[in-house]
């Protein structure tokens, strides 16, 4: 049995998709990128300023599922520069800080609305 999950604390769907999908124990979420959720705008900044973005909308859609963001048992992570890895990880480590979730990061030409960074998830609820 799966259910859709929306919420109006992270940015809506820009594309024929959900926020994230109930499936299961678990929810699959779609990648997050530095929208604000208030404006609908991308945030100006850094690739660390975006990460953190990212992760706020990410974190807002797993707990709208029912879940705990400590629950995420893998992230996948997009980025279009590989200087900016250094910069995500930073970041990332103050989200992620105990039973470190399972990671794949992958590097892309481009992301959607020129973003430098999109990071999806599967959490356990």
């Amino acid at each position: 049995m799966k259910k859709v999950v929306n919420t109006d604390k992270a940015p809506e769907a820009i594309a024929p998709y959900s926020q994230a999908m109930k499936a299961g124990s678990f929810v699959f979420t779609a990648g997050q990128i530095a929208i604000n959720p208030s404006t609908g705008a991308v945030i100006e900044g850094d690739v660390a300023q975006q990460t953190a973005q990212v992760l706020e909308n990410l974190k807002a859609v797993i707990e709208a599922a029912g879940a705990m963001f400590s629950s995420i048992v893998k992230t996948t992570v997009y980025l279009t520069k590989t200087e900016d890895f250094a910069p995500m990880n930073e970041v990332y480590a103050k989200y992620f800080t105990a039973e470190l979730p399972a990671r794949t990061t992958v590097f892309v030409k481009a992301l959607p609305k020129d973003v430098l960074v999109e990071i999806d998830a599967i959490a356990q609820l």
